[in-house]
């Protein structure tokens, strides 16, 4: 099975401030604002819903191929995700923007200041599977540039391509129309449960309704775990308790990467789901969303620490499976 992952490409700045926002903030200025923080810390991470998702996939020995837009500043990146193991061949470089960026600034009270500068994503719908990926078998669509993430449904549908919807943070920028377009007849949808209820509001459905239109359901719901409506059963997955909690950013792409991984290996749904709440553990664990690393027979031990997958997993190890 030939995947490829689309969706945003991304750097993102995050900085810290040691004071607080409002200790410099006249309340009868705000309109005539004008602000300057000095800041003491700050990294750079490497994001983007797509290669998040390709990233962990990879750890568990796929080798997807990510179908995005990138800037002049992407060199050293692609550099990192080909080390990985992820196929960036379908990832063009828009030679006179800069990568996608967030910039955020957090204060002593965790309050934040952001700007999400779009970049080379603004120029996501110059790609096509037809004429990057034409072998593929299944996508997921997940948050980028709207019109083409509508685009690539539209693509899909009409050359039969299976897609995993995941609207995610654009829930809220997409029309009803757009997002019913998006979920029906699409493979499986993957929200977490407030996106899901907005969808509810935005497209006027009701949960039977969009069950109905879609081929499966995947709802994330933080320390709930998570549900899987599918060929007709619901299955509820629980959250592997982390050794420590750093930061949830990209846990949910890691749920994803797990998820797709075992579709593409025919791992059955109840093992599946496990595998992308291991996967969503392993990103939390971690400040960065793709700063977690595992082989895939150090990821199978862990695994069944918690659950029994009756040798389903053997097939992740391949050689290594031997030896657990």
């Amino acid at each position: 099975m030939k995947i490829v992952v689309t969706g945003s490409t991304a750097f993102d700045y995050l900085m810290r401030f040691p004071g607080k926002f409002a200790d410099n903030l006249v309340a009868d200025q705000l309109e005539n604002i004008s602000v300057s923080f000095l800041v003491k810390e700050m990294v750079k991470r490497r994001g983007g819903t797509a290669p998040n998702i390709a990233y962990t996939m990879a750890l568990l020995g796929g080798r997807p191929t990510v179908m995005a837009t990138a800037g002049q500043d992407f060199a050293e990146y692609r550099e990192f995700l080909e080390a990985s193991g992820v196929d960036t061949s379908a990832i063009v470089t828009i030679d006179d923007v800069y990568t996608a960026s967030f910039f955020a600034n957090t204060d002593s009270d965790q309050n934040q200041i952001a700007s999400f500068y779009a970049g080379a994503m603004d120029h996501a719908g110059i790609l096509s599977f037809a004429e990057y990926a034409p072998d593929c078998d299944l996508t997921i669509v997940s948050p980028n540039e709207p019109a083409a993430m509508q685009q690539y449904m539209e693509e899909c549908k009409q050359s039969g391509i299976d897609y995993i919807y995941d609207p995610s943070q654009q829930t809220i920028w997409l029309s009803g129309d757009d997002l019913m377009n998006g979920l029906t007849n699409c493979y499986l949808l993957t929200v977490n449960e407030y996106e899901f209820s907005l969808i509810m509001e935005k497209t006027g459905l009701t949960q039977a309704e969009i069950y109905e239109r879609a081929g499966g359901v995947l709802i994330t719901k933080g320390k709930s775990g998570s549900t899987l409506s599918i060929d007709g059963e619901l299955y509820e997955f629980p959250v592997v308790p982390p050794t420590k909690f750093e930061d949830p950013t990209g846990a949910g792409d890691a749920f994803r990467a797990g998820l797709m991984r075992s579709i593409e290996l025919g791992l059955p749904w109840e093992i599946a789901g496990r595998v992308g709440a291991l996967c969503s553990t392993y990103a939390i664990e971690h400040s960065g969303t793709q700063d977690h690393a595992f082989t895939p027979a150090e990821f199978v031990a862990r695994f069944r620490e918690h659950f029994d997958d009756n040798g389903a997993l053997d097939i992740l190890m391949g050689a290594a499976a031997v030896a657990v």
